[in-house]
Protein backbone atom coordinates (compact mmCIF):
# COMPACT_ATOMS: atom_id res chain seq x y z
CA UNK A 1 0.00 0.00 0.00
CA UNK A 2 2.69 2.04 0.74
CA UNK A 3 4.29 1.89 -2.71
CA UNK A 4 1.39 2.05 -4.46
CA UNK A 5 0.94 5.23 -2.92
CA UNK A 6 3.94 6.96 -4.44
CA UNK A 7 1.97 6.04 -8.14
CA UNK A 8 -1.27 7.54 -6.88
CA UNK A 9 -2.85 10.06 -9.54
CA UNK A 10 -5.90 11.40 -7.48
CA UNK A 11 -6.66 11.51 -3.84
CA UNK A 12 -10.51 11.58 -2.30
CA UNK A 13 -11.19 13.01 0.89
CA UNK A 14 -13.17 13.62 3.82
CA UNK A 15 -13.92 17.04 4.67
CA UNK A 16 -14.43 16.71 8.35
CA UNK A 17 -11.32 15.80 10.92
CA UNK A 18 -9.01 15.32 7.50
CA UNK A 19 -9.37 19.14 6.18
CA UNK A 20 -10.73 20.69 9.01
CA UNK A 21 -9.79 20.70 12.77
CA UNK A 22 -13.00 18.46 13.42
CA UNK A 23 -13.42 20.66 16.58
CA UNK A 24 -16.88 21.86 15.74
CA UNK A 25 -18.29 24.79 17.61
CA UNK A 26 -21.42 26.95 17.39
CA UNK A 27 -21.01 30.46 15.76
CA UNK A 28 -24.58 31.70 15.48
CA UNK A 29 -28.02 30.84 16.31
CA UNK A 30 -31.10 32.15 14.73
CA UNK A 31 -33.90 31.08 16.52
CA UNK A 32 -37.35 32.17 15.08
CA UNK A 33 -40.95 32.43 17.22
CA UNK A 34 -39.05 33.16 20.46
CA UNK A 35 -39.87 29.40 21.66
CA UNK A 36 -39.02 29.12 25.59
CA UNK A 37 -35.79 28.01 26.49
CA UNK A 38 -37.30 24.45 27.95
CA UNK A 39 -38.84 23.40 24.93
CA UNK A 40 -35.16 24.71 23.11
CA UNK A 41 -32.80 22.80 25.46
CA UNK A 42 -34.88 19.36 25.59
CA UNK A 43 -34.93 19.21 22.15
CA UNK A 44 -31.36 19.57 21.47
CA UNK A 45 -30.39 17.16 24.44
CA UNK A 46 -32.56 14.75 24.01
CA UNK A 47 -32.81 14.67 20.06
CA UNK A 48 -28.89 13.37 19.80
CA UNK A 49 -26.23 10.75 20.53
CA UNK A 50 -23.48 12.43 21.78
CA UNK A 51 -22.32 12.57 25.59
CA UNK A 52 -19.56 14.85 27.07
CA UNK A 53 -16.52 13.76 28.95
CA UNK A 54 -16.37 16.24 31.66
CA UNK A 55 -13.88 14.56 33.57
CA UNK A 56 -10.82 16.61 32.25
CA UNK A 57 -9.53 20.44 32.20
CA UNK A 58 -11.51 20.53 29.08
CA UNK A 59 -14.85 19.06 28.19
CA UNK A 60 -14.68 16.38 25.19
CA UNK A 61 -16.82 15.00 22.73
CA UNK A 62 -18.03 11.62 22.44
CA UNK A 63 -19.68 10.88 19.52
CA UNK A 64 -20.65 12.83 16.76
CA UNK A 65 -18.53 16.12 16.73
CA UNK A 66 -21.73 18.21 15.40
CA UNK A 67 -23.92 17.36 17.77
CA UNK A 68 -21.23 17.57 20.83
CA UNK A 69 -21.01 21.24 19.62
CA UNK A 70 -24.73 21.36 20.58
CA UNK A 71 -24.11 20.16 24.17
CA UNK A 72 -20.79 22.50 24.48
CA UNK A 73 -23.36 24.99 23.55
CA UNK A 74 -26.08 24.22 25.77
CA UNK A 75 -23.67 23.77 28.57
CA UNK A 76 -22.02 27.30 27.81
CA UNK A 77 -25.74 28.41 28.63
CA UNK A 78 -26.03 26.91 31.64
CA UNK A 79 -27.82 23.30 30.40
CA UNK A 80 -27.30 20.37 32.35
CA UNK A 81 -27.68 18.11 29.31
CA UNK A 82 -27.93 14.96 31.16
CA UNK A 83 -30.68 16.37 33.49
CA UNK A 84 -32.87 17.10 30.50
CA UNK A 85 -32.87 13.79 29.14
CA UNK A 86 -33.36 12.02 32.42
CA UNK A 87 -36.55 14.29 32.66
CA UNK A 88 -37.61 13.66 29.29
CA UNK A 89 -38.45 9.82 28.52
CA UNK A 90 -37.59 8.48 25.03
CA UNK A 91 -40.68 7.05 23.40
CA UNK A 92 -39.52 6.69 19.74
CA UNK A 93 -36.17 7.26 18.01
CA UNK A 94 -34.93 7.93 14.19
CA UNK A 95 -31.42 8.14 13.82
CA UNK A 96 -29.48 9.87 11.21
CA UNK A 97 -28.90 8.97 8.19
CA UNK A 98 -27.15 10.34 5.24
CA UNK A 99 -29.98 9.57 2.66
CA UNK A 100 -32.86 11.22 4.90
CA UNK A 101 -30.33 14.00 6.58
CA UNK A 102 -32.40 13.95 9.15
CA UNK A 103 -32.88 12.73 12.52
CA UNK A 104 -36.37 12.87 15.05
CA UNK A 105 -36.89 11.53 18.64
CA UNK A 106 -40.26 11.46 20.63
CA UNK A 107 -40.20 12.01 23.82
CA UNK A 108 -42.66 12.30 27.33
CA UNK A 109 -41.53 15.83 27.70
CA UNK A 110 -40.78 17.60 31.33
CA UNK A 111 -44.24 19.50 30.95
CA UNK A 112 -46.15 16.58 30.50
CA UNK A 113 -46.61 15.82 26.83
CA UNK A 114 -45.24 14.06 24.27
CA UNK A 115 -42.98 16.18 21.95
CA UNK A 116 -41.24 15.41 18.54
CA UNK A 117 -38.20 17.04 18.23
CA UNK A 118 -36.73 16.91 14.81
CA UNK A 119 -32.93 17.86 13.76
CA UNK A 120 -31.32 18.16 10.52
CA UNK A 121 -30.29 20.17 6.87
CA UNK A 122 -31.90 23.04 7.19
CA UNK A 123 -33.86 23.15 4.08
CA UNK A 124 -35.12 20.02 4.05
CA UNK A 125 -36.06 20.39 8.07
CA UNK A 126 -37.74 23.81 6.76
CA UNK A 127 -39.96 21.93 3.91
CA UNK A 128 -41.11 19.11 6.72
CA UNK A 129 -42.56 22.28 8.82
CA UNK A 130 -46.50 23.58 8.35
CA UNK A 131 -45.48 27.01 10.94
CA UNK A 132 -42.90 29.04 10.02
CA UNK A 133 -43.27 31.62 12.62
CA UNK A 134 -43.55 34.02 9.50
CA UNK A 135 -40.34 33.09 8.02
CA UNK A 136 -39.70 32.81 3.81
CA UNK A 137 -38.05 30.18 2.60
CA UNK A 138 -36.42 32.92 0.63
CA UNK A 139 -34.77 34.24 4.08
CA UNK A 140 -33.93 31.05 5.40
CA UNK A 141 -32.27 30.06 1.85
CA UNK A 142 -30.12 33.43 2.40
CA UNK A 143 -28.89 33.23 5.93
CA UNK A 144 -27.59 29.83 5.00
CA UNK A 145 -25.77 30.72 1.89
CA UNK A 146 -24.50 33.48 4.14
CA UNK A 147 -23.19 30.80 6.39
CA UNK A 148 -22.15 28.05 4.11
CA UNK A 149 -19.94 30.81 2.15
CA UNK A 150 -17.81 31.20 5.59
CA UNK A 151 -17.43 27.32 5.36
CA UNK A 152 -19.91 26.48 8.01
CA UNK A 153 -22.09 23.61 8.72
CA UNK A 154 -25.83 24.35 9.58
CA UNK A 155 -28.80 22.67 11.13
CA UNK A 156 -32.30 23.42 11.45
CA UNK A 157 -34.73 22.65 14.12
CA UNK A 158 -38.43 22.03 14.07
CA UNK A 159 -40.40 20.37 16.70
CA UNK A 160 -44.66 18.84 17.12
CA UNK A 161 -46.60 18.77 20.78
CA UNK A 162 -48.24 15.27 20.15
CA UNK A 163 -51.61 14.37 20.50
CA UNK A 164 -52.63 11.17 20.78
CA UNK A 165 -54.10 10.02 17.16
CA UNK A 166 -51.09 12.30 15.95
CA UNK A 167 -48.47 10.36 13.36
CA UNK A 168 -44.95 10.82 13.94
CA UNK A 169 -42.78 8.19 12.34
CA UNK A 170 -43.92 5.36 9.91
CA UNK A 171 -41.24 3.57 7.29
CA UNK A 172 -38.67 4.99 8.93
CA UNK A 173 -39.38 8.95 8.31
CA UNK A 174 -41.33 11.31 9.63
CA UNK A 175 -44.98 11.91 8.57
CA UNK A 176 -45.65 14.44 11.20
CA UNK A 177 -48.11 17.13 9.41
CA UNK A 178 -47.94 19.92 12.29
CA UNK A 179 -44.19 20.91 12.65
CA UNK A 180 -43.30 24.03 13.76
CA UNK A 181 -39.77 25.68 12.15
CA UNK A 182 -37.29 26.67 15.35
CA UNK A 183 -34.33 27.83 13.60
CA UNK A 184 -31.40 27.25 12.41
CA UNK A 185 -27.79 27.10 13.89
CA UNK A 186 -24.52 27.84 12.26
CA UNK A 187 -21.58 25.62 13.20
CA UNK A 188 -17.71 26.61 12.50
CA UNK A 189 -15.25 23.84 12.25
CA UNK A 190 -11.52 25.46 11.54
CA UNK A 191 -9.48 24.33 8.19
CA UNK A 192 -6.29 22.73 9.98
CA UNK A 193 -3.13 24.91 9.58
CA UNK A 194 -1.00 22.55 7.75
CA UNK A 195 -3.91 21.49 5.25
CA UNK A 196 -3.49 24.11 2.56
CA UNK A 197 0.12 24.06 2.43
CA UNK A 198 -0.37 19.73 2.29
CA UNK A 199 -2.50 20.14 -0.43
CA UNK A 200 -0.01 22.75 -2.37
CA UNK A 201 2.33 20.23 -2.55
CA UNK A 202 0.19 17.22 -3.36
CA UNK A 203 -1.04 19.17 -6.79
CA UNK A 204 2.10 20.26 -7.07
CA UNK A 205 3.34 16.37 -7.45
CA UNK A 206 0.88 15.77 -9.63
CA UNK A 207 -2.03 14.31 -7.91
CA UNK A 208 -5.75 15.59 -8.07
CA UNK A 209 -7.36 16.13 -4.78
CA UNK A 210 -11.26 15.26 -4.92
CA UNK A 211 -13.45 16.69 -1.65
CA UNK A 212 -16.30 14.16 -0.95
CA UNK A 213 -18.88 15.78 1.79
CA UNK A 214 -22.14 15.78 3.14
CA UNK A 215 -22.07 19.26 3.32
CA UNK A 216 -23.94 21.54 0.96
CA UNK A 217 -21.59 23.13 -2.03
CA UNK A 218 -21.17 26.78 -0.61
CA UNK A 219 -19.57 24.68 2.58
CA UNK A 220 -17.38 22.91 0.33
CA UNK A 221 -16.58 25.58 -1.74
CA UNK A 222 -15.34 27.26 0.76
CA UNK A 223 -13.62 25.10 2.07
CA UNK A 224 -11.89 23.94 -1.56
CA UNK A 225 -10.82 27.47 -1.50
CA UNK A 226 -9.40 27.82 2.55
CA UNK A 227 -7.12 24.80 1.18
CA UNK A 228 -6.39 26.06 -2.35
CA UNK A 229 -8.22 23.54 -4.37
CA UNK A 230 -11.08 25.49 -5.64
CA UNK A 231 -10.10 28.73 -8.02
CA UNK A 232 -13.65 31.50 -8.46
CA UNK A 233 -11.48 32.46 -11.86
CA UNK A 234 -10.92 29.56 -13.77
CA UNK A 235 -13.25 27.00 -12.04
CA UNK A 236 -16.95 26.59 -12.93
CA UNK A 237 -20.30 24.66 -12.24
CA UNK A 238 -18.05 21.93 -14.16
CA UNK A 239 -15.94 21.42 -11.49
CA UNK A 240 -18.58 21.08 -8.69
CA UNK A 241 -21.17 18.66 -8.38
CA UNK A 242 -24.22 17.83 -5.71
CA UNK A 243 -25.01 14.23 -4.33
CA UNK A 244 -28.20 13.89 -6.01
CA UNK A 245 -26.97 15.47 -9.41
CA UNK A 246 -24.14 12.44 -9.06
CA UNK A 247 -26.96 9.70 -8.73
CA UNK A 248 -28.31 11.29 -12.23
CA UNK A 249 -25.51 11.07 -14.50
CA UNK A 250 -25.12 7.82 -16.52
CA UNK A 251 -21.89 5.61 -16.72
CA UNK A 252 -21.01 7.48 -19.58
CA UNK A 253 -21.73 10.99 -18.87
CA UNK A 254 -19.80 10.01 -15.31
CA UNK A 255 -16.60 8.61 -17.25
CA UNK A 256 -16.41 11.99 -19.41
CA UNK A 257 -16.98 14.48 -16.51
CA UNK A 258 -15.23 12.41 -13.21
CA UNK A 259 -11.68 14.05 -14.48
CA UNK A 260 -12.80 17.63 -14.11
CA UNK A 261 -14.92 16.96 -10.91
CA UNK A 262 -13.17 18.56 -7.67
CA UNK A 263 -16.22 18.64 -5.03
CA UNK A 264 -19.14 16.33 -4.77
CA UNK A 265 -21.59 18.36 -2.35
CA UNK A 266 -24.33 16.34 -0.33
CA UNK A 267 -22.94 13.52 -1.44
CA UNK A 268 -24.26 10.36 -0.41
CA UNK A 269 -22.44 6.35 0.67
CA UNK A 270 -22.03 4.85 -2.03
CA UNK A 271 -21.66 8.43 -4.42
CA UNK A 272 -17.82 7.79 -2.88
CA UNK A 273 -17.76 4.21 -4.24
CA UNK A 274 -18.77 4.99 -7.65
CA UNK A 275 -16.80 7.96 -8.05
CA UNK A 276 -13.76 5.45 -7.31
CA UNK A 277 -14.68 3.16 -9.99
CA UNK A 278 -15.15 5.64 -12.15
CA UNK A 279 -12.04 7.00 -11.71
CA UNK A 280 -10.29 3.71 -12.06
CA UNK A 281 -11.96 2.84 -15.30
CA UNK A 282 -10.32 6.23 -16.59
CA UNK A 283 -6.98 4.23 -15.35
CA UNK A 284 -6.01 6.26 -12.37
CA UNK A 285 -4.74 5.17 -9.29
CA UNK A 286 -6.95 5.90 -6.80
CA UNK A 287 -6.55 6.69 -2.59
CA UNK A 288 -9.52 7.22 -0.68
CA UNK A 289 -9.76 8.51 2.99
CA UNK A 290 -13.24 7.18 5.02
CA UNK A 291 -13.73 6.84 9.09
CA UNK A 292 -17.29 6.00 9.12
CA UNK A 293 -19.33 2.40 8.19
CA UNK A 294 -20.53 3.67 5.34
CA UNK A 295 -16.84 4.67 3.99
CA UNK A 296 -15.99 0.72 3.62
CA UNK A 297 -17.32 -0.02 0.11
CA UNK A 298 -15.23 3.06 -1.17
CA UNK A 299 -11.97 1.88 0.98
CA UNK A 300 -11.83 -1.44 0.13
CA UNK A 301 -12.37 -0.59 -3.98
CA UNK A 302 -9.79 2.20 -3.70
CA UNK A 303 -6.51 0.94 -5.33
CA UNK A 304 -5.05 2.17 -1.13
CA UNK A 305 -8.09 2.76 1.46
CA UNK A 306 -6.96 5.33 3.89
CA UNK A 307 -9.26 4.96 7.20
CA UNK A 308 -8.62 7.86 10.20
CA UNK A 309 -7.03 7.11 13.51
CA UNK A 310 -10.43 7.91 15.47
CA UNK A 311 -12.39 6.24 12.71
CA UNK A 312 -15.33 3.28 12.75
CA UNK A 313 -13.62 -0.23 13.24
CA UNK A 314 -15.27 -1.19 9.85
CA UNK A 315 -13.22 1.66 8.14
CA UNK A 316 -10.20 0.16 9.34
CA UNK A 317 -10.66 -3.08 8.58
CA UNK A 318 -11.54 -2.17 4.87
CA UNK A 319 -8.61 0.27 5.16
CA UNK A 320 -5.02 -0.56 4.22
CA UNK A 321 -3.44 2.46 5.83
CA UNK A 322 -4.66 4.48 9.18
CA UNK A 323 -3.87 7.86 9.33
CA UNK A 324 -2.99 8.13 13.21
CA UNK A 325 -3.39 12.02 13.66
CA UNK A 326 -6.49 12.37 10.69
CA UNK A 327 -4.91 14.81 8.61
CA UNK A 328 -4.08 15.66 5.24
CA UNK A 329 -0.56 16.71 5.76
CA UNK A 330 0.17 12.81 6.81
CA UNK A 331 -1.18 11.58 3.29
CA UNK A 332 1.13 13.45 1.83
CA UNK A 333 3.86 12.49 3.68
CA UNK A 334 2.87 8.90 2.54
CA UNK A 335 2.89 9.84 -1.05
CA UNK A 336 6.39 10.86 0.06
CA UNK A 337 7.66 7.36 1.25
CA UNK A 338 5.86 5.66 -1.23
CA UNK A 339 7.84 7.46 -4.09
CA UNK A 340 10.81 7.42 -1.81
CA UNK A 341 10.85 3.49 -1.02
CA UNK A 342 10.37 2.95 -5.07
CA UNK A 343 13.39 4.97 -5.74
CA UNK A 344 15.40 2.55 -2.77
CA UNK A 345 14.30 -0.13 -4.82
CA UNK A 346 15.38 1.12 -8.05
CA UNK A 347 18.57 2.13 -6.35
CA UNK A 348 19.34 -1.73 -5.10
CA UNK A 349 18.11 -3.06 -8.49
CA UNK A 350 20.65 -0.23 -10.73
CA UNK A 351 23.67 -1.97 -7.80
CA UNK A 352 22.80 -5.77 -8.33
CA UNK A 353 22.63 -5.49 -11.79
CA UNK A 354 25.81 -3.22 -12.67
CA UNK A 355 27.65 -6.06 -10.48
CA UNK A 356 25.86 -8.87 -11.97
CA UNK A 357 26.90 -7.69 -15.45
CA UNK A 358 30.74 -7.23 -14.39
CA UNK A 359 30.89 -10.65 -12.70
CA UNK A 360 28.68 -13.01 -14.99
CA UNK A 361 30.53 -11.32 -18.35
CA UNK A 362 34.46 -11.85 -16.40
CA UNK A 363 33.35 -15.19 -16.05
CA UNK A 364 31.57 -15.91 -18.60
CA UNK A 365 34.16 -14.27 -21.24
CA UNK A 366 37.45 -15.86 -18.81
CA UNK A 367 35.75 -19.35 -19.33
CA UNK A 368 35.65 -18.86 -23.60
CA UNK A 369 39.28 -17.10 -23.78
CA UNK A 370 40.59 -20.11 -21.48
CA UNK A 371 41.50 -17.92 -18.91
CA UNK A 372 41.87 -18.98 -15.41
CA UNK A 373 38.47 -18.40 -13.21
CA UNK A 374 39.96 -15.74 -11.29
CA UNK A 375 36.45 -15.75 -8.35
CA UNK A 376 36.34 -18.82 -6.04
CA UNK A 377 33.36 -20.02 -4.85
CA UNK A 378 33.92 -19.05 -1.18
CA UNK A 379 34.64 -14.92 -2.67
CA UNK A 380 31.38 -15.05 -5.07
CA UNK A 381 29.64 -15.40 -1.45
CA UNK A 382 31.20 -12.93 -0.02
CA UNK A 383 30.41 -10.73 -3.43
CA UNK A 384 26.98 -11.74 -3.33
CA UNK A 385 26.79 -11.30 0.67
CA UNK A 386 27.61 -7.72 -0.11
CA UNK A 387 25.04 -7.27 -3.21
CA UNK A 388 22.04 -8.95 -1.93
CA UNK A 389 22.49 -8.15 1.57
CA UNK A 390 24.27 -5.48 2.78
CA UNK A 391 23.86 -3.35 -0.25
CA UNK A 392 19.85 -4.21 0.09
CA UNK A 393 19.87 -2.78 3.81
CA UNK A 394 22.36 -0.18 2.91
CA UNK A 395 19.99 1.42 0.08
CA UNK A 396 16.29 0.62 1.54
CA UNK A 397 17.63 2.68 4.53
CA UNK A 398 17.78 5.83 3.07
CA UNK A 399 15.30 8.60 4.34
CA UNK A 400 12.71 9.38 2.70
CA UNK A 401 13.79 12.57 0.37
CA UNK A 402 11.47 15.70 -0.12
CA UNK A 403 12.37 16.00 -3.69
CA UNK A 404 10.38 13.35 -5.06
CA UNK A 405 7.43 15.51 -4.51
CA UNK A 406 8.25 17.90 -7.39
CA UNK A 407 7.84 14.42 -9.80
CA UNK A 408 4.65 13.72 -11.61
CA UNK A 409 3.35 10.12 -10.38
CA UNK A 410 4.87 6.97 -12.20
CA UNK A 411 2.64 4.67 -14.09
CA UNK A 412 2.04 1.31 -12.85
CA UNK A 413 2.35 -0.57 -15.66
CA UNK A 414 6.24 0.89 -16.41
CA UNK A 415 8.96 -1.38 -16.06
CA UNK A 416 11.08 -0.87 -12.66
CA UNK A 417 14.07 -0.20 -14.69
CA UNK A 418 13.79 2.52 -16.46
CA UNK A 419 15.74 4.15 -19.74
CA UNK A 420 18.63 5.97 -17.25
CA UNK A 421 18.77 3.02 -15.24
CA UNK A 422 19.43 0.71 -18.25
CA UNK A 423 22.40 3.02 -19.46
CA UNK A 424 23.85 3.01 -16.30
CA UNK A 425 23.91 -0.84 -15.78
CA UNK A 426 25.43 -1.47 -19.25
CA UNK A 427 27.69 1.43 -19.60
CA UNK A 428 28.91 1.20 -16.23
CA UNK A 429 28.64 -2.54 -15.68
CA UNK A 430 30.42 -2.68 -19.25
CA UNK A 431 33.48 -0.49 -18.79
CA UNK A 432 33.66 -2.69 -15.47
CA UNK A 433 34.06 -5.67 -17.38
CA UNK A 434 36.59 -4.11 -19.51
CA UNK A 435 38.73 -2.65 -17.31
CA UNK A 436 38.72 -6.23 -15.01
CA UNK A 437 39.21 -8.10 -18.33
CA UNK A 438 42.23 -6.07 -19.06
CA UNK A 439 43.51 -6.43 -15.71
CA UNK A 440 43.21 -10.07 -15.73
CA UNK A 441 45.06 -10.44 -19.34
CA UNK A 442 47.82 -8.14 -18.07
CA UNK A 443 48.00 -10.30 -14.69
CA UNK A 444 48.17 -13.80 -16.35
CA UNK A 445 50.80 -12.33 -18.63
CA UNK A 446 53.14 -11.06 -16.13
CA UNK A 447 54.09 -12.12 -12.70
CA UNK A 448 52.96 -8.44 -10.83
CA UNK A 449 53.71 -9.09 -6.87
CA UNK A 450 53.14 -4.77 -6.29
CA UNK A 451 50.90 -2.66 -7.93
CA UNK A 452 53.88 -0.15 -8.03
CA UNK A 453 55.32 -2.98 -11.00
CA UNK A 454 52.63 -1.93 -12.99
CA UNK A 455 54.11 -0.59 -16.22
CA UNK A 456 57.14 -1.40 -15.63
CA UNK A 457 57.18 -5.57 -16.22
CA UNK A 458 56.79 -6.78 -19.37
CA UNK A 459 54.44 -8.89 -20.73
CA UNK A 460 55.06 -12.56 -21.29
CA UNK A 461 53.92 -15.67 -22.30
CA UNK A 462 50.85 -17.12 -19.99
CA UNK A 463 51.90 -17.74 -16.74
CA UNK A 464 48.54 -18.24 -15.03
CA UNK A 465 48.06 -16.07 -11.93
CA UNK A 466 49.76 -16.36 -8.77
CA UNK A 467 47.67 -16.14 -5.50
CA UNK A 468 48.73 -12.48 -4.58
CA UNK A 469 47.40 -11.55 -8.54
CA UNK A 470 44.33 -13.43 -7.81
CA UNK A 471 43.70 -11.54 -4.23
CA UNK A 472 44.83 -7.99 -6.01
CA UNK A 473 42.17 -9.19 -8.79
CA UNK A 474 39.28 -10.06 -6.16
CA UNK A 475 40.08 -7.25 -3.89
CA UNK A 476 39.92 -4.50 -7.00
CA UNK A 477 36.74 -6.28 -8.22
CA UNK A 478 35.05 -5.56 -5.01
CA UNK A 479 36.48 -2.21 -4.42
CA UNK A 480 34.83 -1.24 -7.83
CA UNK A 481 31.66 -2.39 -6.53
CA UNK A 482 32.10 -0.57 -3.20
CA UNK A 483 32.75 2.50 -4.79
CA UNK A 484 29.78 2.34 -7.02
CA UNK A 485 27.32 1.43 -4.51
CA UNK A 486 27.92 5.17 -3.39
CA UNK A 487 26.38 6.17 -7.21
CA UNK A 488 23.60 3.89 -6.48
CA UNK A 489 22.99 5.64 -3.37
CA UNK A 490 22.71 9.32 -5.23
CA UNK A 491 20.39 8.16 -8.18
CA UNK A 492 18.03 10.54 -9.26
CA UNK A 493 18.15 12.71 -5.85
CA UNK A 494 20.08 15.72 -7.13
CA UNK A 495 22.37 15.27 -4.24
CA UNK A 496 26.11 14.41 -3.67
CA UNK A 497 26.91 10.81 -3.04
CA UNK A 498 28.62 12.49 0.31
CA UNK A 499 24.96 13.81 1.52
CA UNK A 500 24.83 11.97 4.66
CA UNK A 501 22.14 13.65 6.62
CA UNK A 502 19.59 10.75 8.15
CA UNK A 503 21.75 7.97 5.87
CA UNK A 504 23.49 7.08 9.21
CA UNK A 505 22.39 3.39 8.31
CA UNK A 506 24.12 3.58 4.88
CA UNK A 507 27.51 4.71 6.07
CA UNK A 508 27.39 1.86 8.77
CA UNK A 509 26.98 -0.51 6.51
CA UNK A 510 29.75 1.04 3.75
CA UNK A 511 32.23 0.70 6.93
CA UNK A 512 31.03 -3.01 7.54
CA UNK A 513 31.90 -3.85 3.93
CA UNK A 514 35.27 -1.95 3.62
CA UNK A 515 36.53 -3.60 7.01
CA UNK A 516 35.10 -6.91 6.26
CA UNK A 517 37.55 -7.06 3.17
CA UNK A 518 40.29 -5.91 4.43
CA UNK A 519 39.64 -8.83 6.96
CA UNK A 520 39.06 -11.26 4.86
CA UNK A 521 42.06 -10.69 2.42
CA UNK A 522 44.31 -10.65 5.40
CA UNK A 523 43.23 -13.07 7.51
CA UNK A 524 40.97 -15.61 4.97
CA UNK A 525 43.90 -17.45 4.14
CA UNK A 526 43.23 -21.21 1.80
CA UNK A 527 39.52 -20.48 2.94
CA UNK A 528 39.10 -17.24 0.72
CA UNK A 529 42.22 -17.99 -1.77
CA UNK A 530 43.81 -14.97 -0.87
CA UNK A 531 47.06 -13.85 0.74
CA UNK A 532 47.88 -10.51 2.46
CA UNK A 533 48.51 -7.29 0.32
CA UNK A 534 50.79 -4.84 1.08
CA UNK A 535 49.78 -1.19 2.34
CA UNK A 536 50.57 0.28 -0.45
CA UNK A 537 48.68 -2.28 -2.73
CA UNK A 538 45.90 -1.40 -0.13
CA UNK A 539 46.18 2.34 -0.72
CA UNK A 540 46.44 2.74 -4.29
CA UNK A 541 43.48 -0.11 -4.66
CA UNK A 542 41.16 2.23 -2.42
CA UNK A 543 42.63 5.60 -4.29
CA UNK A 544 42.29 4.49 -7.54
CA UNK A 545 39.01 2.34 -7.63
CA UNK A 546 37.49 5.63 -5.81
CA UNK A 547 37.71 7.66 -8.98
CA UNK A 548 34.73 5.53 -9.93
CA UNK A 549 32.90 7.31 -7.52
CA UNK A 550 34.52 10.65 -8.11
CA UNK A 551 33.62 10.64 -12.14
CA UNK A 552 30.12 10.20 -10.85
CA UNK A 553 29.90 13.02 -8.65
CA UNK A 554 31.19 15.32 -11.73
CA UNK A 555 28.22 13.53 -13.50
CA UNK A 556 26.16 14.81 -11.27
CA UNK A 557 27.40 17.78 -10.73
CA UNK A 558 27.20 18.39 -15.08
CA UNK A 559 23.76 17.03 -15.15
CA UNK A 560 22.39 19.96 -12.14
Amino acid sequence: ACETMGATTVICTDKTGTLTQNQMQVYKTNFFGHPSKELLYEGIAVNSTAQLDLSGAKPSVLGNPTEGALLLWLKECGANYMELRDNAARVEELPFTTERKYMATVVKSATGKNILYVKGAPEIVFGMCKNTCGVTKQEIDGQLLEYQNQAMRTLGFAYQELNDDDKTIENNKVVADNLTFLGIVAISDPVRLDVPDAVGEVLDAGIKVKIVTGDTPGTAKEIGRQIGLWDDKTDSDRNIISGVEFAELTDGQLLERVGDLKIIARARPMDKKRLVEALQANNEVVAVTGDGTNDAPALKTAHVGLSMGDGTSVAKEASDITIIDNSFSSIGRAVMWGRSLYQNIQRFILFQMTVNVAACFIVLFGAFMGMQSPLTVTQMLWVNLIMDTFAAMALASLPPSQSVMRDKPRSRTSFIINHPMWKSIIGVGGIFFLLLLGLLYYFEHTDITCLTEIGNVAMGANSGLSPYELSLFFTIFVFLQFWNMFNARAFETGRSAFHFKGCGGFGLIALVILVGQIVIVTIGGEFFNVVPLKLIDWVIIIVATSLVMWIGELIRLFKK
